[in-house]
């Protein structure tokens, strides 16, 4: 069975890819279970183009098909931050940023916000792989208090227009409406195609 790389050292986001591609007839890795160490800067002002950079250097470091991602929190009343520096925003720990962006949101009425995700497909080709792009997007608003125990960074103040934030979703069901489960949808069938064997 082929090997398929996703280019994270983000457990949640690894845990929920597994998920997302499970049905794939491919056998889905993370850089520490082939011995990787890469750090790819992410300096680039869109996700596409962060995604891309990341999937590419992972592609090339290990000859493997490589997914990677990158994704935010766009805030309206914030003028769409934190955006591509959602990972940074506010502080070093997940905890230190939902509070700092609960609090920049203090007394705001309008607290819409959407979830964007860009997923990077690096197909290792040479002389240079070839990288292919797919988009998902969730709408929702943020929630004054954290919520739920289920998934990982901005899910438990992300509210849907169903009343539950994304962590207090079933797994299976904030999959099919994440951003992320999105993104992933887009990518499936190029991937199926991918993995055909022959």
């Amino acid at each position: 069975m082929r090997q398929l790389l996703v280019a994270t050292n983000n457990g949640g986001k690894l845990t929920e890819f597994r998920r997302l591609l499970s049905d794939l007839p491919a056998r889905v890795v993370g850089p520490a279970e082939i011995g990787l160490e890469l750090d790819v800067p992410e300096p680039h002002f869109t996700y596409a183009e962060n995604a891309a950079a990341k999937a590419d250097a992972f592609c090339r470091a290990s000859g493997l098909l490589t997914l990677a991602d990158d994704s935010g929190l766009e805030v309206r009343a914030l003028g769409g931050a934190p955006g591509v520096r959602t990972g940074r925003y506010g502080g070093p720990g997940v905890a230190d940023r939902v509070r700092y962006l609960l609090g920049e949101l203090d007394g705001a009425t309008d607290r819409s916000a959407r979830m964007v995700c860009w997923l990077a497909l690096a197909i290792p080709l040479e002389p240079v792989p070839q990288v292919e792009l797919f988009e998902g997007t969730m709408e929702g608003w943020l929630t004054a208090e954290p919520r739920g125990t289920g998934g990982f960074g901005y899910d438990p103040v992300f509210q849907l227009p169903v009343g539950l934030t994304t962590a207090e979703l079933p797994a299976g069901d904030k999959d099919r409406i994440s951003h992320r489960g999105r993104a992933v949808a887009a990518a499936r069938p190029r991937l199926m195609e991918l993995l055909q064997p022959g």
